[in-house]
């Protein structure tokens, strides 16, 4: 039940956000008159909200109770969200939106740590598939339902958007407090925090997880998985469906929705089907799917408008496919193979690696369409794609390799092997 609650929890959440993300750029660009460098250096600053909150809410995380951090981390971004409503300047909104990006990441390594806490080994791909899907399908059903209530055209035009995502936040918050109500303090061994562990200084705990082989190539599989799609999700690709396929506005509408709806159908699914799967083998799967995606966005330039349209919608659906396998696998993996009682730091670290080089995504997708090279577009993700196959291929051969790596994956893969004392993975300074 608590699991539950903890899904249905980050749906309402990014049910308010998906009331706010398609529409803020254009309404602090044209609708408040703030201008296209305004509205950029919102998005900016909600992006390095979140690269501070990441590993910052992680070390707490660990240090407090995850539910409290959680829950503060949703009550600030309803606050940050909320205070939109009355931001009359630019200065106004962007210490909104950065405040609003914050509170918003700062919850998501808090909760990763309560699926970790409150699912079994075997349970915790579904879970956080469960989590995916119903922030996929909350994201959604936000944009549609925002889409009927904003009005680009009033500088109240987006008041409804935004009180309706600050009541979503404190909604979610308070389903995660609930879901807290009676909660066990004790948790399986590899995932409580140590004592010793937990008082080291950040730097030392930065040093003790990337010390961890697998977990520097899980850092680089996440670089370039995040470039390769989720950097380009909200800006570059519709600015190449755009300006260089020529493809209808409708059509990008119709992607993401089409994405949202592969993602629902096909997640249970796929995690029933790559359950005794090992998480490095997914990977390279992922990035395969990733790398077909870029070719078949390559292909679209060839043909006519309609048929480019087609197929650029069609790619979305592909890319849909491969998060269906990326979303549930990354963050156990991660937890897996943090150092012993770091489980909410190396959480919070790689959720702010993701969100850096995603923020990135949209300046070097800008940068080459607006050169006109598209093709070196094209060619610089379809070589990350193939990057990251690479990467999740060297991840799979470390942890086949090394003792921690095989221990630390079977409680993940295969819950008949729950039983296996759990590692303690601190490792050494030579590692």
């Amino acid at each position: 039940m608590r699991t539950r609650l903890l899904v249905l929890a980050s749906s309402v959440g990014m049910l308010g956000w998906g009331t706010v993300l398609p529409y803020q750029y254009a309404y602090a660009a044209n609708t408040r008159g703030w201008g296209p460098l305004a509205a950029a250096l919102a998005s900016t600053l909600f992006s390095v909200g979140a690269l501070v909150a990441a590993p910052f809410a992680g070390r707490l995380s660990d240090r407090f109770d995850p539910v409290l951090v959680a829950v503060l981390a949703k009550l600030l971004a309803a606050a940050g969200v909320g205070s939109l409503v009355w931001a009359d300047t630019a200065p106004s909104f962007l210490v909104g939106m950065f405040v609003f990006g914050f509170g918003l990441t700062a919850a998501t390594p808090a909760a990763s740590v309560l699926v970790l806490r409150w699912a079994g080994h075997a349970d915790r791909r579904k879970v956080f598939a469960y989590k995916f899907t119903g922030e996929a399908i909350g994201m959604a059903v936000g944009a549609f339902v925002a889409g009927q209530l904003v009005d680009l055209h009033r500088t109240d035009g987006m008041t409804l958007a935004f009180v309706a995502a600050g009541v979503g936040f404190a909604l979610s918050a308070a389903i995660i407090r609930v879901a807290g109500i009676g909660a066990p303090t004790e948790v399986d061994t590899d995932v409580a925090p140590g004592e010793a562990e937990t008082r080291v200084s950040t730097l030392e705990a930065l040093r003790r997880v990337f010390a961890v082989p697998a977990l520097r190539w899980v850092a680089v599989v996440t670089v370039t998985l995040a470039l390769g799609f989720y950097a380009q999700f909200e800006s570059g690709l519709p600015a190449y469906a755009l300006t260089v396929l020529d493809a209808d506005e409708s059509a990008i509408g119709l992607a993401a929705a089409v994405n949202c709806i592969v993602i629902v159908a096909l997640q249970v699914v796929v995690v029933r089907l790559t359950a005794k799967r090992a998480a490095g083998s997914l990977l390279m799967v992922v990035g395969g799917i990733w790398t077909l995606s870029w070719v078949v966005l390559s292909s679209a330039q060839l043909v006519a408008p309609e048929v480019a349209s087609a197929l650029f919608v069609t790619t979305f659906g592909i890319f849909a496919v491969g998060e269906t396998m990326y979303a549930p696998v990354l963050n156990p993996l991660t937890a897996s193979l943090a150092p012993a009682g770091l489980v909410g730091t190396t959480l919070g670290t790689f959720t702010a690696i993701q969100t850096t080089f995603s923020a990135l995504g949209p300046l070097v997708a800008g940068a080459l369409l607006g050169l006109g090279l598209a093709n070196g577009f094209l060619a610089l993700h379809l070589g990350l794609s193939l990057l990251a196959v690479y990467g999740a291929w060297r991840l799979r051969a470390v942890m086949r390799r090394t003792p921690v790596a095989a221990t630390v994956e079977s409680p993940v893969e295969s819950p008949a092997e729950a039983s296996v004392e759990p590692p303690q993975v601190v490792a050494p300074a030579t590692a």
